[in-house]
């Protein structure tokens, strides 16, 4: 195992066996209770397209019953969910889809909206007519994603796929902003758990454009977007467990296409002592908001799977516990080094925000993997993505030859 590719394992005599009213009425080569998780971090989530490309070619029987996102994971998770056919099919559509992709269809610069908020919120004070905070809606429109989406993805196929048997479930998660809630949204047969905790909660309801726009909804950067009575934002923001809807949906093995890499600890080697830059400070804040939690939630699954592998055999697990097999793979390059230097590829307005907060700068490199959503960048995210599934093969396929369906049909 490499630092790109971490596997958790579970004592497999707790596993449990699926029961007939659970399984799909599509016959599965592997377990009915597999879920695919692919969590945020804008442009970079083009590289979890390679990695199921070269899944769904070594593994042309694979499905994953079980779909969760968040944020840009969420538009993979969506097309997935959404498209006909088998999963080949679907990746090969979601690669075709993000060659169309660029950043001008995915946000542009609102004018003077941040600048027009604050000028108001300056000229009220000064006369005494302030009558309550000014909202801020983001200084970038995500209505081309919208329209985007909505000429890419028809949401009536989620239903279509679970109707046939090839879905368990598709799931989304947002951040409602007045509570700090994590909301997951689930769109399944209707036997799923509905769950409610102090922080997070799951929703049953149909899965619409809608959720995909309030998951991705980077706060300040992106409007907050309105469902079931409240504002949301993206769900990266109040996710304390990203591997927690997946598990709550029944997943017994999860599959994660993280997009971590180990480019800070380079960077502050080569780096000088200048002060840090706003570009800087925000490529840190986004790693934080999308990348860290991910890891501490595989340590604590790892250290519930001990736990339960410590048990006697004849001892019930502890308050619902079960075990969970999980494979995260990860970027073995520094997504930061392929950005340097594409900054001149982002539209002109952009380009000109990025420079004000320091995006030339090396270091800022990493906040600009976020906002390249240009071919030149994610073209190469989608081969590293199928370059690392072939180097990592071995483990990978371990991991799925454990999850093939006895002949009975049981999970």
């Amino acid at each position: 195992m490499t630092e790109s590719l971490r596997v958790v394992s579970s004592p497999q005599y707790r596993t449990g066996v699926t029961s007939a009213g659970e399984r799909l009425a599509k016959p599965q080569r592997y377990s009915s209770k597999l879920a695919l998780v692919l969590p945020g971090g804008g442009a970079r989530a083009a590289y979890q397209v390679g990695v199921l490309a070269a899944l769904a070619e070594r593994l042309p029987d694979l499905e994953f019953p079980i779909l969760t996102g968040v944020s840009a994971g969420a538009i993979n998770t969506i097309y997935l969910a959404a498209h006909p056919g088998p999963l080949a099919h679907a990746v090969a559509g979601l690669q075709s889809a993000w060659r169309q992709l660029t950043t001008e269809r995915v946000f542009r610069v609102r004018h003077g909206s941040l600048l027009g908020s604050a000028v108001r919120w300056f000229l009220a004070s000064l006369i005494g007519r302030r009558t309550g905070p000014t909202p801020a809606r983001g200084f970038l429109d995500t209505q081309p994603l919208r329209e985007f989406l909505e000429a890419t993805i028809d949401v009536r196929g989620i239903q279509v796929n679970i109707n046939t048997g090839g879905l368990r479930t598709a799931a989304l998660t947002a951040t409602a902003i007045n509570s700090g809630r994590s909301v997951t949204f689930v769109h399944g047969r209707g036997d799923e758990p509905a769950w409610e905790g102090a922080r997070h909660m799951g929703l049953r309801g149909p899965l619409r454009l809608e959720h995909v726009m309030a998951s991705a909804a980077i706060p300040i950067l992106f409007p907050a977007v309105p469902l079931t009575g409240e504002f949301y934002c993206d769900g990266s923001v109040g996710q304390v467990s990203p591997l927690g809807p997946a598990i709550h949906l029944g997943a017994r093995a999860v599959f994660v296409i993280g997009m971590k890499t180990h480019s800070r600890k380079a960077s502050l080697e080569a780096a000088t002592r200048q002060y840090p830059s706003v570009a800087e400070v925000a490529g840190l804040l986004l790693d934080t908001i999308f990348q860290d939690q991910l890891e501490a939630d595989a340590d604590q699954l790892a250290r519930i799977n001990s736990l339960l592998a410590a048990l006697p055999a004849a001892t019930p697990a502890p308050l619902g516990l079960r075990p969970v097999d999980l494979l995260m793979l990860r970027p073995r390059r520094d997504l930061a080094s392929l950005a340097r230097g594409l900054a001149t590829a982002l539209p002109r307005e952009v380009r000109r925000i990025v420079e004000g907060m320091g995006g030339r700068r090396e270091a800022a490199a990493e906040f600009l993997t976020y906002l390249l959503f240009e071919s030149s960048f994610t073209s190469q995210l989608v081969e590293l993505g199928y370059e690392d599934v072939g180097a990592q093969w071995p483990e990978i396929e371990r991991f799925f030859t454990k999850l093939e369906r006895p002949r009975d049909g049981t999970d």
